[in-house]
């Protein structure tokens, strides 16, 4: 019988120390990647789930409207969560009503720098922790499809900016009280925090750090964009404590909007 064929990368490539097991780390090396595949996985059911049941999105006395249906722009939006008008007319349930921003967003997340490492660990075990053996006998990277489409991050970024404008947009309209006018409440703390920190996961991008200075040959020529570069950079050490922030903030900002649409609870209000 013909031996099995060895592979050619990772810990068992050729002129590696041959070792049989796995791996010899004694530690509890698998519980990271473990806890990044449930809190991802947490975050997908939800998000999944919220994106198409239509319901308890929008609270009309305050005009809160839940991220995961900005912008609602077609006729299957209930009165007044057009924000921006009606561009479209009834869609199919299978059709999520934020359909023109949540691929974007969709793809922004699964490009980020910081969640390929994530999922590439935990999920794809490529590798799922230093000294472990990878599962696969080949590994192309990034070269082939459909790992190559990581390259569109850049992209992705710039309409990551729209819906961060559009976010904020209705952050601002939510300032409004149920007798007409300025209104403040919890929920306008919990949709406001959420917008400031969709922004700063946005800006610590990889991306939006070479925008400001990539490419740049002498700082000391432009001042303003060094300014932005070192902002970013800074930013950007946070990126991946942000990237699960927010996944957070977004979850919990449409599950206080789905209590109160659903009159479960009542907003806290602090003025009107």
């Amino acid at each position: 019988m013909n031996a099995p064929a060895r592979s050619t990368t990772g810990v068992r490539a050729p002129g590696r120390a041959e070792i049989t097991a796995r791996t010899l780390r004694t530690d509890l090396w698998w519980r990271p990647p473990l806890l990044t595949t449930l809190g991802l996985a947490v975050f997908v059911v939800y998000a999944t789930i919220r994106s198409f049941v239509r319901t308890a999105y929008w609270v009309d006395e305050y005009h809160y409207l839940t991220p995961f249906y900005s912008p609602c722009v077609s006729a299957s939006c209930v009165p007044g969560s057009t924000h921006f008008g009606v561009w479209f007319g009834e869609l199919p349930m299978w059709i999520p009503l934020a359909f023109l921003s949540l691929p974007f967003l969709l793809g922004f997340r699964l490009t980020c720098y910081y969640y390929r490492k994530a999922y590439y660990r935990s999920i794809w075990q490529s590798p799922t922790a230093c000294a472990v053996a990878e599962p696969r006998a080949h590994y192309t990277g990034e070269t082939r499809l459909p790992l190559i489409l990581q390259n569109s991050h850049r992209y992705f970024f710039y309409v990551a900016l729209v819906v961060s404008a559009i976010n904020t947009y209705d952050a601002v309209l939510a300032f409004h009280g149920s007798t007409g006018g300025f209104g403040f409440g919890l929920g306008n703390v919990i949709i406001t925090a959420n917008v400031i920190l969709l922004w700063a996961y946005t800006v610590s991008c990889h991306s939006c750090r070479h925008v400001t200075g990539g490419r740049l040959k002498h700082f000391s020529a432009h001042p303003v964009r060094y300014r932005l570069w070192t902002w970013v950079s800074r930013l950007n050490t946070r990126h991946m404590q942000l990237a699960w922030t927010t996944l957070g903030t977004l979850m919990l900002t449409d599950f206080y909007i789905m209590l109160v649409a659903s009159g479960t609870i009542s907003d806290l209000r602090f003025v009107n």
